[in-house]
C-alpha cells in the first residue's frame, strides 16, 4: 500500500472517531439537558384544575377561587384545564381517558354523590378527604344530608362548592294577579290551577325537553310530592320499591302533569321554556334555580317580573344537585390539590363563588347580604329541609342509571303507560343496585 494511501485511511478513520466522540457527547449532553429540565418541572409548583366552566358566571367564580387560592399561595402556578361543550359530556369524555391512562388531573369538577362514587370511587380511582372537613369542625358547617351524598363507606370523597336546587315552580307574576291565581301547593291545586289558566286560554306550564333530562328533572319532583322525602331517598339504595303504589301514583300525576304543558315541548330546550314564562306564553316551568341566573341575565328582578315556590307538594324537601372536587389517586400535586380543596370547603371560597355562578353555598354559613331574593331564599330553606339528591342531575344515582332512567323517561312521555314505566324503572334499579 502507497504510504500516501495510506494516511488517507488513517486520516478517515481518525475523523470517523472525533465524530463518533462528538455525537456521542451530543446525546449525553442532550440527555442532561432533558433530565434536568424534567426535574426543574417536578420541582415547580402547579395546580390543575380540570372543568367544563368555560364561559359567564361560572367561569367568573371559578377565577374569584383562584383568586383566592393565589393570595393564599402565590408560587403555585393554577393551570386551568377547561373542556368546553356537551354541557359537560365533552370534559367527561377526555376525563375518562386520562383517569384510565393514569394521567389525572390534581381536581376535576364532577357532579357530587353517585356521579363520582359510582364511576371513580367504587374504581379505586379517588382518595378519601375526610380529614379535610374534620379540620376546624369544618363538617358542622354542612346539613347531614350533603354529608351523606358526598360520603361513600363512612368516607368523604369531594368538596361541593355550590348548591342547586331542583324542586322549583317558577311562575309569571302578572298572569298569576291576573287570574287570582296563588302558587299550588299539592298536585291537587297544580291541576286545579292549570285548568283555570287552559280555560283562561293560557298555557299553563312550559316545558322544554328536547334534552330528555328536562322531563327527568321535572318527575323526579313528582316522586318527591308522591311519596315523601323518605321513601323518595329509598328509592335509589333499594329501600323503596319500584313497583309500589307510591311510584305509580306519580307516574299517573305526571302524565296528567303533561296534558297541561305546551305541545311543542319536545322541540324547546329549558331556557326556552323558562323564556316562555316571562314571555307571558305560559304561566309556570319547573325547573333548577339556574333559571333565577337565566332570569337575572335577562334583566328580570326577583319577585317583580316572575315569583317562585316549592315546586308542588315538595315543601319542606330540598332536592339538591351539587358541582365538587375531589382529590384523584396520584394526583401530580396532591399538595397542591389539598390546599385547593380547602379553598373550595371555605367560607370565603364559597361566598367569592357562588354570588357569580348563581347558586348557594353548599355551607349553612355563608353571607347572605352577598345574594339576590331568591338565592336568600334557597339559603333558608336549605337550612332547615330535608335535603334528598336529584336523580336528573346526577346526585342520587350513577351515570348508568341515569342514562337507564333517561331511556324510560322518553318512553313514558311517548306512551304515557304507566306499567310499561314501571317495568322500565324497576329493571334500571335492579341493575344499578347489586
Amino acid at each position: 500500500m502507497k504510504k500516501g494511501t495510506y494516511r488517507r485511511i488513517l486520516l478517515l478513520a481518525l475523523l470517523l472517531i472525533i465524530s463518533l466522540l462528538f455525537v456521542d457527547c451530543a446525546k449525553k449532553e442532550a440527555a442532561a439537558t432533558k433530565e434536568g429540565e424534567a426535574k426543574a418541572a417536578a420541582a415547580k409548583k402547579q395546580l390543575e384544575i380540570f372543568s367544563w366552566w368555560t364561559a359567564g358566571g361560572e367561569a367568573t367564580g371559578l377565577a374569584e377561587m383562584f383568586k383566592i387560592y393565589t393570595s393564599k399561595y402565590p408560587d403555585v402556578e393554577i393551570i386551568n384545564a377547561t373542556v368546553a361543550g356537551g354541557a359537560g359530556q365533552n370534559a367527561k369524555a377526555v376525563l375518562a381517558t386520562r383517569m384510565q391512562g393514569g394521567d389525572p388531573p390534581d381536581s376535576f369538577q364532577v357532579h357530587a354523590g353517585h356521579e363520582l362514587i359510582d364511576t371513580w370511587v367504587v374504581a379505586g380511582k379517588m382518595e378519601p378527604i375526610t380529614s379535610i372537613f374534620k379540620e376546624n369542625n369544618t363538617i358542622d358547617a354542612y346539613p347531614k344530608g350533603v354529608i351523606d351524598i358526598i360520603s361513600y363507606k363512612d368516607e368523604i370523597y369531594s368538596v361541593p362548592v355550590n348548591i342547586h336546587r331542583s324542586n322549583v315552580l317558577w311562575y309569571n307574576k302578572e298572569i298569576f294577579a291576573k287570574n287570582k291565581l296563588q302558587p299550588p301547593k299539592t298536585t291537587n291545586e297544580f291541576l286545579a290551577v292549570s285548568k283555570k289558566l287552559a280555560a283562561a286560554g293560557v298555557t299553563p306550564l312550559a316545558l322544554g325537553d328536547n334534552g330528555i333530562w328536562a322531563s327527568t328533572h321535572l318527575f323526579e319532583s313528582v316522586l318527591l310530592s308522591a311519596m315523601g322525602p323518605e321513601k323518595y331517598k329509598g328509592l335509589w339504595n333499594g329501600g323503596t320499591p319500584w313497583d309500589g303504589p307510591d311510584v305509580k301514583k306519580a307516574i299517573q300525576s305526571f302524565i296528567q302533569i303533561l296534558g297541561f304543558t305546551n305541545t311543542d315541548h319536545a322541540a324547546l330546550s329549558w331556557d326556552a321554556a323558562a323564556q316562555y314564562v316571562v314571555d307571558g306564553k305560559a304561566a309556570m316551568t319547573i325547573m333548577g334555580d339556574w333559571v333565577d341566573g337565566y332570569y337575572t341575565s335577562k334583566g328580570l328582578t326577583p319577585d317583580k317580573e316572575y315569583g317562585w315556590a316549592p315546586s308542588p307538594g315538595t315543601e319542606g324537601a330540598f332536592i339538591m344537585l351539587s358541582d365538587s372536587f375531589g382529590l384523584p389517586k396520584g394526583a401530580p400535586h396532591s399538595e397542591e390539590a389539598i390546599n385547593w380543596l380547602k379553598v373550595c370547603a371555605s367560607k370565603e371560597g364559597q361566598d367569592a363563588f357562588n354570588p357569580k355562578k348563581g347558586s348557594i353555598p353548599s355551607r349553612t354559613d355563608g353571607d347572605p347580604s352577598l345574594y339576590n331574593a331568591y338565592l336568600q331564599s334557597a339559603m333558608k330553606d336549605f337550612k332547615t329541609n330535608n335535603v334528598v339528591p336529584s336523580v336528573a342531575h346526577g346526585a342520587a344515582a350513577g351515570e348508568g342509571w341515569v342514562t337507564d332512567f333517561n331511556d324510560v323517561m322518553t318512553i313514558l312521555v311517548t306512551e304515557k303507560n304507566v306499567d310499561k314505566a314501571v317495568e322500565g324503572f324497576v329493571k334500571a334499579a335492579q341493575k344499578a343496585i347489586k
